[in-house]
């Protein structure tokens, strides 16, 4: 599948940090991981650190599907507003979502600490704006459900918005907690960390054929190469969907541009926050350490390459004409734009952990617009799972919770 289209920035700016080879001899470990962008890479590096011989294999080459098209934001809110995850699963297992969520925005400040600083992850604040009138007594009830239950957050009025800045925001809340990071450079980061650790990593190696035994999994790739593993971890991302018995989402495609460096983010509000808002589907924006800024969204419900790319100079336009609007004093030239795949699920959290009908197998599927937030946890969970330990926050994201 081809799960982008345009020019993802990323990999422009990091060229090649490494190179893998493909897989040109029969091996054998106790996990093998199908999927190398940023989901497979924290798998790798969580299950290499516990000890575990470890093998990922990818098709394309490292951090080149939808892991160079993510814009790399890290957030504990997810698609779905704590307020209305509440009415959708219980106030218990929401609030632990979320909690969940949060807890990872100091693992990655950690984890980046552990890389040698080398994911360009910095901490920011979030701005979750109204998008008009009608939707501010909605935004006030997922305000209070996040105050209630003890998240850093604040309610900015309209004269409060207008005052920082030039949003056209009715109202917003602001959130102390957030982050973004460079998801192509933390991919290979943590790839060449489990290499260190003992991981073989193979790209442009397809696999095949899988095959469950009684005592594991054996993987055919394109080129007839065996690879024998006690168990499987899934984290190919929006291309799972062969390694599934049951269809769990609908792909769509959400677009991205990122401008040259600028001179000023005036009328940008608290210190360059991260920003978003309600409308469905919305936009979002970022800024990167060399001062560019990454806007994206007006997502659409297709995931055919063709039609996407068909889209691209049209929703670059809208991207650009929506952030002149919002930022009508920052001068700016387009750089690059780009579009990729994504999915959601019924109650925006990911899939995580074994499905029954699937033996030796877990997944890690991090589906929605929280994504790496997601793998973070994945990459927890399944290392609890082939380690035998206990990890309370697995019941969260299993696939027969319901929702």
């Amino acid at each position: 599948m081809d799960l982008g289209s345009g020019q993802p920035f990323w990999p422009l700016q990091n060229g090649l940090p490494a190179t893998y080879p493909p897989l040109e001899k029969n091996d054998r470990c106790t996990v093998a991981i199908i999927g190398a962008g940023v989901t497979g890479a924290l798998v790798a590096y969580h299950l290499t650190e516990a000890g575990v011989n470890v093998v990922v294999l990818d098709r394309r080459d490292v951090a080149t599907g939808s892991t160079c098209a993510s814009t790399g934001l890290l957030q504990y809110e997810i698609d779905v507003p704590l307020h209305r995850l509440i009415r959708l699963v219980g106030e218990n297992h929401a609030v632990r979502a979320y909690r969940c969520c949060h807890a990872t925005l100091g693992k990655f400040a950690s984890l980046d600490r552990k890389l040698g600083r080398a994911t360009d992850f910095s901490p920011v604040q979030s701005f979750f704006g109204a998008s008009r009138l009608a939707h501010v007594p909605a935004l006030r009830r997922e305000f209070l459900a996040r105050q209630t239950h003890g998240f850093s957050v604040d309610w900015w009025n309209r004269r409060r918005i207008a005052h920082a800045g030039t949003l056209p925001c009715p109202a917003a809340i602001l959130s102390r907690d957030a982050a973004q990071v460079d998801p192509h450079r933390l991919t290979h980061a943590l790839l060449q960390a489990a290499v260190r650790a003992g991981a073989r990593v193979f790209d442009r190696t397809a696999v095949v054929k899988r095959t469950a035994t009684r005592t594991g999994v054996t993987l055919v790739t394109a080129e007839g190469r065996r690879l024998r593993a006690r168990k499987l971890v899934i984290a190919a991302g929006y291309e799972t969907e062969p390694y599934l018995p049951d269809k769990l989402t609908r792909l769509q495609s959400t677009f991205s541009l990122i401008t040259e460096p600028v001179d000023t983010f005036k009328g940008w509000p608290a210190d360059r926050a991260l920003i978003w808002e309600t409308a469905r589907p919305y936009v979002y924006l970022r800024t990167t350490g060399d001062r560019r800024i990454i806007i994206g969204g007006y997502d659409e419900p297709t995931a055919s390459p063709s039609r996407r790319a068909a889209l691209l100079p049209h929703k670059t336009a809208a991207l650009t004409r929506r952030l002149r609007a919002l930022l009508p004093h920052v001068p700016f030239k387009v750089a690059c734009a780009w579009a990729g795949a994504f999915a959601e699920t019924p109650d925006g959290l990911p899939y995580i952990g074994e499905n029954p009908r699937v033996p030796h197998t877990y997944f890690a599927l991090g589906y929605g617009g929280n994504g790496i937030t997601f793998s973070l946890i994945a990459a927890e969970i399944i290392r609890d799972l082939v380690t035998d330990r206990t990890n309370p926050d697995a019941e969260l994201f299993r696939f027969d919770r319901g929702g």
